[in-house]
């Protein structure tokens, strides 16, 4: 049987108001130290993204570990983080559209380093006058694609980008990004080891162009968390962006980036009817239970939803909103009505944004917390 972190005690449990994610905060720690340690010692900056976590107390405790600063993706999130007294925030998204604009003016003024994302030269040019129009300077990285066919320039316009970006006076372009996570040569792959060796050196080599024609760049930053410390090792890089690592899932578990005793969030649920033999019905459904995974495909084949601890042989397959319907590979689900039940999140960064308050297990006590950033889609 699987290992992981024990459940609650029994006594907690009565007291969960499910469905729910129930965090542990010694292994939040232990993660949280753990990551630290290996990306300093290896020469390296650690910047963690708080879309994982969502919550101003986490991204503190990833501060007061030693991380340089913290990841965003959205204005709206940085603006939560910055309201919890981080100062040094990087927005690693490109920041188009007026509105977004102008509260990263606005969160300009209230933290001691903003970095926004830009990844195109009319975004660059839209971000230049507005940082003219309001009489700011920004610094800005250049997010270049190396793989993961998202946001970021293509990898042979990145100079002329870079070029544009330098001529705009309200920029000042101090570094580049990317997001890979597990591509290598244009294809998905499950080896971190050579995902990683390649993302530092394409982005080792596109800040050499940048060098060689007199942009002079300071920050490579790159790396999540299942190639991270891989292209930390590179001595490549000058920061890595990882986020899942502060809990873990049986996602980074199968693709090797961590231990099941690793992982430090679990759903709770109830068992709400069990109308016969064949499946039993839990109180969450689609509005507990994150979607963005394909079950029963390559590479890693999940047979479920979530994974039920202490039995295998449960699959969570069928969803609609309220309702999860737990089936048994054996013919006979074995469950009763009001039994509570704990399950392991796929991906729990999604897990968690569908939630507006988590229960944090600590010393033998529960507390809430609320998911500060949650919906921050600005």
């Amino acid at each position: 049987m699987a290992k992981y972190l024990p459940p609650l005690p029994a006594e907690l449990q009565a007291r969960l108001e499910t469905p729910c994610i129930v965090i542990d905060k010694a292994q939040t720690e232990r993660n949280i130290a753990r990551m630290q340690s290996a990306v300093t010692n290896a020469g390296c900056a650690l910047r963690p993204h708080i879309k994982t976590h969502k919550i101003g107390r986490f991204g503190q405790m990833q501060i007061q570990a030693g991380a340089t600063g913290i990841t965003c993706a959205k204005v709206s999130e940085a603006e939560v983080m910055a309201a919890a007294g981080i100062d040094d925030i990087f927005i690693a998204y490109p920041l188009v559209g007026a509105f977004r604009l102008h509260r990263a003016v606005k969160l300009l003024k209230k933290v001691k380093r903003l970095i926004l994302g830009v990844d195109s030269i009319a975004g660059a040019q839209a971000l230049n006058a507005e940082a003219s129009d309001m009489g700011v300077r920004f610094e800005v990285r250049l997010e270049i694609d190396t793989g993961a066919k998202r946001t970021g320039v293509a990898y042979e316009d990145a100079l002329e980008t870079a070029r544009y970006i330098s001529t705009c006076k309200q920029l000042d372009l101090t570094g580049i990004y990317t997001f890979k996570s597990l591509v290598y040569q244009g294809k998905s792959t499950v080896s971190a080891e050579s995902s990683g060796l390649e993302e530092a050196e394409l982005m080792a080599s596109a800040a050499r162009s940048l060098r060689d024609d007199g942009i002079p760049i300071a920050d490579i930053s790159a790396g999540s968390t299942p190639t991270g410390l891989q292209v930390a090792k590179t001595g490549l890089v000058t920061e890595v962006r990882p986020g899942t690592y502060i809990f873990n899932d049986y996602m980074l578990y199968k693709e090797g980036a961590a231990e099941l005793e690793d992982i430090a969030g679990f759903f709770y649920v109830t068992v709400v009817s069990v109308p016969g033999k064949e499946y039993a019905v839990i109180d969450g459904g689609t509005k507990t239970f994150p979607m963005d995974i394909f079950l029963n495909a390559s590479p890693y084949y999940y047979p479920s939803y979530a994974m039920v601890d202490g039995r295998d042989d449960l699959v969570l397959t069928r969803l609609n909103e309220e309702h999860g319907m737990l089936t048994s590979l054996t013919g006979d689900i074995g469950l009763k009505t009001g039994q509570i039940l704990r399950l392991i999140p796929i991906h729990i960064c999604t897990a968690i944004n569908l939630q507006n308050q988590i229960y944090l297990f600590a010393e033998g006590n529960l507390e809430t917390l609320k998911v500060e950033a949650r919906g921050m889609l600005a």
